[in-house]
């Protein structure tokens, strides 16, 4: 194995210990011991802030779009729903390098949709959803690496005729 396929596992595992934490952390409630809800957040955390900008101000063009997701709560119990399954989800593939591509777009996709709604510039547009999100989005470009179930589950014969699924596995 070179020191690609390693820099990827390395990868692949540290961004899957932090989606896997992030959804445990959800579900357990370790961090707040209250059940887990995005209401909040989109209500009160994604007006967004800009270099300079009054803390009080709305620079976040799609606030109104996230406070009304926020006011329906049907659609907010898929949505925490989704979103801890998701992380979850998407950190054990990763770790276990199983259909790698899939789980890096579906955590690129997260992490965007997290990226727009914090609309978060105070300190500059790189922030923590951004950098997970590159990351996921590489992983789910470069595939999985040697040292993961992606290369045994590929050997199956019968998946080696399902082009989707030879995709999906890294």
């Amino acid at each position: 194995m070179d020191k690609k396929d390693r820099g990827i596992f390395v990868l692949r595992a540290v961004v899957g210990l932090g989606f896997l934490f992030a959804g445990l952390d959800k579900f357990f409630m370790w961090a707040s011991g209250t059940p887990f809800t995005a209401t909040g957040f989109l209500k009160f955390a994604s007006t967004g802030a800009w270099l300079g900008s009054d803390p009080k101000a709305i620079v976040n063009p799609t606030h109104g779009f996230w406070v009304a997701v926020a006011g329906n709560p049907g659609l907010m119990s898929i949505i925490d729903t989704l979103v801890v399954f998701g992380e979850c989800a998407i950190g054990i593939a990763l770790i276990l390098g199983l259909a790698s591509r899939f789980a890096g777009l579906c955590g690129a996709a997260m992490m965007t949709l997290l990226y727009v709604a914090n609309w978060s510039f105070a300190n500059g547009p790189i922030n923590e959803q951004l950098m997970y999100g590159v990351v996921a989005g590489t992983i789910a470009f470069v595939g999985a690496g040697a040292y993961a179930l992606d290369t045994v589950v590929a050997k199956i014969p019968v998946l080696q005729k399902v082009p989707v699924v030879k995709y999906a596995l890294g």
